[in-house]
């Protein structure tokens, strides 16, 4: 197992505490066990998958009409992603360190149960397929693993601006979809707030286990792959609506 894997382990068992567990696993298919292994992606030798620019759409840009917050849309594929975290304050939501700047900068987060009924009308909380689906677009692969790791995610969704340089890796990214993920971080179930700055952690509408945990997608400062974990599901971690078909 590749030595980063091992230290993100260790640093969420460290923030998790206790009995709780954080697992962070690199399978390319649904996680039946603990264990790992290694994926490459194929790229797609199909001219048909020919990887189309994605554009901030020239519409004006899309208002909650909850709250009067209004969202820049952005078409990547044939997706069409919210260009920021959601930040509705629905009940239990949480600014990180509760600071009201840090909502208006990185979104609320939001534990599992809300993040599946925060998104308004017409959009949703984004499934595993509705991730895997960005990422291959992203690398311009095909295939049907799910969920999938991307391996350049990290380098083209990230913001260009506002993360932290790690171990003398630069955290920025080249924005190159507009998809501008920023590093948010994360609460955990002893309502520590963790690696804002450095981490983005999004939930994911597909459980692992229908009683106790959900996925959910993260990119790290240190890396331009995009990970995928399970947690618990009153973990509070970042939404990012993605608009119905």
């Amino acid at each position: 197992m590749p030595q980063f894997f091992i230290f993100l382990l260790l640093i969420l068992a460290l923030v998790g505490c206790g009995q709780k567990k954080v697992v962070v696993s690199n399978e390319p298919t649904p996680i039946k066990k603990k264990s790992s292994s290694s994926i490459v992606a194929e790229k797609s030798s199909s001219s048909e998958e020919k990887v189309e620019e994605s554009k901030l759409e020239e519409e004006k840009p899309f208002t909650d009409s909850r709250d009067g917050k209004k969202y820049k849309m952005v078409k990547i594929g044939s997706q069409t992603w919210m260009a920021k975290n959601l930040n509705y304050n629905a009940n239990g939501s949480k600014c990180y360190e509760n600071k009201p700047a840090n909502c208006d900068k990185y979104g609320r987060l939001y534990d599992w149960a809300t993040a599946m009924k925060a998104c308004p009308k017409g959009w949703h909380l984004p499934s595993n397929e509705d991730w895997d689906k960005l990422y291959r677009f992203v690398d311009n692969t095909n295939g049907t693993d799910s969920p999938y790791i991307s391996e350049t995610a990290g380098k083209f969704l990230k913001t260009v601006s506002g993360w932290k340089d790690e171990k003398g890796k630069p955290g920025n990214g080249e924005d190159k979809y507009g998809f501008s993920a920023l590093p948010g971080g994360f609460c955990d179930h002893d309502s520590r707030f963790n690696f804002a700055g450095c981490w983005a952690v999004w939930w994911s509408a597909s459980e692992y286990d229908h009683d106790l945990y959900a996925y959910n997608q993260h990119l790290i400062c240190t890396d331009k792959v995009a990970y995928w974990s399970y947690n618990d599901k009153y973990y509070l971690f970042s939404v990012r609506c993605v608009k119905n078909d």
